[in-house]
Formats: structure tokens, sequence, C-alpha cells
């Protein structure tokens, strides 16, 4: 399997998009590819899929072990994108991410040497193992697609993505995401412990490749995904989904377990996560069901529960799954066979 070559190379933010079918095509190829790799993650990594469609970065929050790391490897290897790890420790300063000044003795002046975060997904590994003065460098990366070294700001290449992983079991020399960042990740992704057939193809994937590594060849190219983030822009949204959408991130204001619920950006997120699913589903048009679908992923980490709720075991997930049974979706949407 080669990247493909048939589609059109972005020459900007306007760049032409793909036709849906031609998206939905190159989707299932880019999944297909991570799954010779991946065993047993095809929800997650789908969601994870349309999040970097719909322009976003994402939170895998789970125990050690279960795949994260080779996940997003290989999806950055499916998708063509230059891949970079960086595993996350206590003393860990901002410069180790952005890059820093480095003087040049033959040229006897200071040159910028980029950081890791220069490259097309860039994977924050164990990222509450790092300070929040660390944590806050990927702020600017995250929200702006640049950083700012020494007053200069250099942009980051196109498309860029953030991957980060979080430990939620271990808690001692640990720094809790603070809201403001929390609130970058489109979506935060639980895997779970796979069942035991997929734990048993796993051990035997092993044995028959005699290595470690799992290859991923490249389906697309960062051309071509840009051209596929395109095409997600065209997909029509009826105004009842996203009063739907609008309706769900205010029943979380005022909810008698959260303190604080989800902002404007968590209804504008959720509405571009469903525009993803959707076209990855072969339709230029978002149903309630697409918006029901990621609203779990999309809202739970943007919620702070009461001190009381957080006692009696609620869970932010358990408040989102309620609103989805209170609260009325559209009764019908108008849309068309993409």
């Amino acid at each position: 399997m080669t990247p493909d070559s048939t589609s059109p190379a972005p020459t900007g933010p306007a760049a032409e998009g793909l036709p849906v079918a031609r998206v939905a095509e190159l989707g299932r190829r880019v999944l297909d590819e991570v799954a010779t790799a991946v065993v047993g993650m095809r929800d997650p990594l789908e969601l994870a899929l349309a999040t970097v469609l719909a322009g976003g970065h994402v939170l895998f929050e789970d125990v050690p072990g279960l795949g994260k790391t080779l996940a997003a490897r290989s999806l950055a290897g499916a998708l063509g994108l230059d891949f970079a790890r960086l595993q996350c420790t206590p003393d860990l300063l901002p410069s180790d991410i952005t890059g820093s000044a480095v003087f040049d003795p033959a040229g006897r002046e200071f040159v910028f040497r980029p950081g890791p975060v220069f490259t097309g997904l860039f994977l924050a590994d164990e990222i509450n193992r790092t300070p929040p003065k660390t944590q806050s460098a990927l702020l600017e990366a995250m929200a702006e697609g640049q950083v700012s070294v020494d007053g200069v700001s250099r942009p980051l290449p196109a498309p860029f993505h953030v991957m980060a992983t979080s430990n939620p079991v271990e808690y001692e020399g640990t720094y809790p995401l603070p809201e403001a960042q929390l609130d970058r990740f489109m979506v935060r992704l639980s895997v779970g412990y796979p069942t035991r057939e997929h734990e048993r193809s796993v051990l035997l994937r092993r044995v028959a490749r005699r290595r470690d590594a799992a290859p991923v060849t490249p389906v697309v190219d960062p051309a071509t995904v840009l051209a596929m983030q395109a095409g997600v822009e065209a997909t029509t949204v009826d105004p009842d989904v996203a009063g739907y959408c609008v309706d769900l991130a205010a029943a979380t204001r005022s909810h008698d377990a959260l303190e604080v619920g989800a902002s404007p950006r968590g209804s504008q997120n959720l509405l571009l996560l469903s525009r993803a699913v959707a076209v990855l589903a072969g339709r230029d048009f978002v149903l309630p069901e697409d918006v029901k679908r990621v609203a779990v992923p999309v809202l739970a980490h943007r919620l702070t529960l009461t001190p009381t709720a957080w006692a009696s075991g609620v869970s932010a997930q358990d408040v989102v799954r309620e609103l989805l049974t209170r609260v009325p979706g559209p009764a019908t949407v108008a849309g068309g066979a993409g």
C-alpha cells in the first residue's frame, strides 16, 4: 500500500477539499492499515482519526501498557505524518518541547534549534508527569499552530496535532492538567482492557513478526490529510442539530452534580467532531446519532463535579450519559446522501 497520489495537493487553508466518498474511503484504508499493528481498538482509533480530520487534539487517559503509544505512532504512520514522542518527566522544561536558541561558535551567533513539537503528530507521553509550566508550553501550539521562543513566533507544520497520554491511577509525582489545557483537547478517549481473543492475537502477532516493531505503511500524505480536513468542512449541518449541541452543553451548566459545565468551545467541538464522524460514515450531513456518539468523549473532560457528587462516586461520563437521555434531540433532520 502506497501513499495516495491521486488527491489534489492543498496550497493553503482554503485548499479544495476531497469529496465525502473519497474521505470515507481513505479513512477506512487508514484504519485498516493501523489495524495491522494495533488490535482491538477500532472504535477509539476511529474517533481519534475523526478528531484529526476535525482539526483537533486527542487525550488518551488509561492505565499503562494498553498500546496507546503504539496506536498514536501507527496512526501517524498511516497518515504519512512526521511523528515525535516526548516522554514527560517532572524535570522537563518548556524549551524541551518548543526548542531553544543555541550558540553556534562557527557563525558566532545564536541559532534556533526546533524542539520535538515541530512535527506532524506530537505525542506527549504521560503528560501529567510534567509540571504545569511545561504543560502550558503546548497551549499556544495546540491553539495557534505556532510557538513563541525569545519573542519570535514560529509556525508549526500543517497539519499539526497533539496526542497525549495520561495515567489516571498514579497520583504521586504527577500534576493534573489544568482546566484550560484540558479544554484544548477535543476529546478524551479511553482504550480499556482488550478481550481475551484480542490479547491472544497481540501475542501471536508478536511471535509471527519475530521483532517488537509493528511497521505501518503510509496510506496518505500530509497534503492529502489537509484535503480530507477541507472535505469535512464542506459537511452540511441542520440548524436543529446545531441547536441540539448547544442544548447538551447548556444542560451541563445547570446540572446539580456539576460545579462547572461545558463552555461554548464544548458545543463547538461537539459539532466539529460530529461532522468528521458523519464523513467517515460516508455522509455529507450530520445526524443526531453522530452527536450522541461523540458526546461523552467531547464533553466529559470539560466538566467539574461538585464535592458531593464526587464523593458519591458519580463520574462526569455518567452525567453526560444521563443528559443524553433527558435532552430531546431533533425529530427529523434534512439531508441528502453525500
